[in-house]
């Protein structure tokens, strides 16, 4: 790239495998009215889900390792506790990798196809993922209704196994809304994006769209 190239054509380069994750706590979407205020809600939430989560199995793990070296008597609820905090940051993760553009993707013939192509490749493919994600969203609702019918209880923390399986209809709905976005963000930009935030990126040697 010549540093002679005007600003636009240097914009419309970016190579979206070096950019770093924007900040969630100074996250602006770029989305035009109410749309830009579901993006940032969106946001919000992923990151506490994602934050909390962390923070409560790493501070968990700590203190049953503690516990059991040093006072030999393990946290009788931890490794249950663990695997609710692990379908909390998996689900919630699920909405945060599609913001940022990092889920799996098979791109040989859509990186074959010229710009024009890949927009409304890329388009197709956001309204599809969504749709499929809503699918999701509302099945694993109905189960997670079926398991509150049966009034389970999980046996170290008592508490009822529906309310540790809301994350999951919660995280496919965001996920499905990000995919949404991603498809009207495509519509009203002129460039080509691989979510609200990630731009996807150009050979040297093409101009901006």
């Amino acid at each position: 790239m010549d540093q002679n190239d005007p600003p636009s054509q240097i914009a419309s380069q970016t190579d979206t495998t070096t950019t770093d994750d924007p900040d969630e706590a100074t996250y602006v979407s770029s989305l035009p009215g109410p749309l830009g205020y579901v993006d940032m809600a969106i946001a919000r939430v992923e990151s506490v889900l994602l934050a909390l989560g962390v923070l409560l199995m790493a501070a968990n793990t700590v203190a049953n390792v503690i516990g059991r070296y040093l006072f030999q008597s393990s946290l009788f609820f931890s490794e249950e506790l663990n695997r609710v905090l692990i379908v909390v940051i998996t689900f919630a993760g699920i909405s945060y990798a599609a913001r940022q553009g990092r889920h799996i993707r098979m791109s040989a013939v859509y990186d074959a196809l010229p710009v024009r192509g890949r927009k409304i490749l890329m388009i197709a493919i956001a309204v599809i993922t969504a749709a499929f994600m809503f699918g999701l969203a509302w099945y694993s609702f109905e189960y997670t209704m079926t398991q509150a019918s049966r009034g389970r209880v999980l046996p170290a923390l008592q508490i009822p196994v529906w309310a540790t399986l809301v994350i999951v209809p919660v995280g496919f709905f965001m996920t499905g809304l990000q995919y949404a976005l991603t498809a009207v963000k495509n519509l009203i930009e002129k460039d080509v994006y691989l979510s609200t935030v990630v731009l996807d990126g150009y050979g040297d040697d093409e101009m901006e769209v």
